[in-house]
């Protein structure tokens, strides 16, 4: 007699049984918790490769270090204390803020902290508004598009700079408000220059002890611009000829006296996109190229792109 075997009608699609050679690769595939400490890793990995930061890094590696440790406290049923994680970021433009606040985002989310992970970034015209109520509107909008991850908002200070009639303070107020409504699921950077930021939490003694992470980012020396300069070029996969590393050595010491705020790594990737299209006119004209021309980048492009 041929038994037959009866599958319930729940819609599904009948599969044959797995055969023993997918059934083992299925034991070594690995478990969610190990994939996210793979995760968790790799971001980490992504953040110490970033050039310079040296301080930074630090600090982050320590925040993660509690933010682990209390979770294990935890089921441990051991006392934890509450964690605010709202940031304060201070430094001149091109310093990495925003690359950084990316990278918190997305380790946070690795580690349970958030459950997005994504990066919201604005400024005071996303906030502030042209007539009353129009500011709390606008505010409202841009912290719910930020659930579950993280505000990135640069030059904070510009809420405060207005007085008290300003519409700017508005937005503040409805800030933390949103902080405190969401401080599980919402973490919010406060960034801009250094002494300019000062100010601002001098301003408003409530905002100090709602963001006890302060994160100071500082300007980059002429030899890590230049290795940011290789790398982008590296990604690009272009190289630098010796006088061209040197001549863009050279406008980078200049900018630096020359300019309180210098730009650093905007300036330095501006420098290198003038110099590939300064590349491309030089070698458009030619009949014939090499791969060697086409990837370097010479003195002459980078004196082109001064000009340019």
């Amino acid at each position: 007699m041929v038994k037959i075997r009866m599958w319930p009608d729940n819609g599904t699609k009948l599969s044959p049984k797995p055969s023993p050679k997918l059934s083992e690769k299925n034991k070594t595939e690995p478990k969610k918790d190990s994939l996210a400490g793979l995760n968790v890793q790799e971001i980490l990995s992504e953040l110490n490769s970033l050039i310079g930061l040296r301080e930074i890094k630090k600090l982050i590696g320590e925040i993660y270090a509690l933010v682990e440790i209390q979770k294990r406290r935890q089921k441990e049923k051991l006392p934890v204390e509450p964690q605010v994680l709202h940031m304060i970021f201070k430094g001149n433009p091109g310093t990495g803020k925003t690359t950084v606040a990316r990278i918190i985002g997305r380790l946070f989310k690795e580690v349970g902290v958030l459950p997005k992970g994504h990066l919201v970034e604005v400024e005071r015209a996303d906030l502030v508004g042209e007539y009353i109520g129009h500011t709390a509107q606008k505010t409202r909008e841009q912290l719910k598009k930020a659930l579950g991850g993280v505000l990135f908002i640069d030059e904070a200070y510009s809420l405060a700079r207005g007085g008290e009639k300003d519409f700017g303070k508005e937005a503040i107020d409805v800030l933390v408000k949103g902080m405190e409504d969401n401080k599980d699921n919402l973490i919010l950077i406060l960034a801009g220059y250094r002494d300019e930021m000062d100010w601002f939490i001098e301003s408003n003694p409530g905002l100090r002890s709602r963001f006890p992470i302060h994160l100071s980012f500082p300007d980059y020396t002429i030899d890590e611009l230049l290795a940011i300069a290789d790398l982008m070029l590296f990604r690009r996969h272009y190289v630098f000829s010796p006088g061209a590393r040197e001549e863009l050595r050279l406008l980078l010491e200049k900018e630096a006296v020359t300019h309180r705020h210098n730009g650093n790594a905007r300036l330095v990737r501006n420098f290198i996109e003038k110099s590939i299209r300064q590349q491309a006119v030089r070698l458009v004209q030619k009949k014939e190229v090499t791969r060697e021309e086409l990837m370097t980048i010479t003195r002459e492009d980078i004196l082109q792109a001064k000009l340019n």
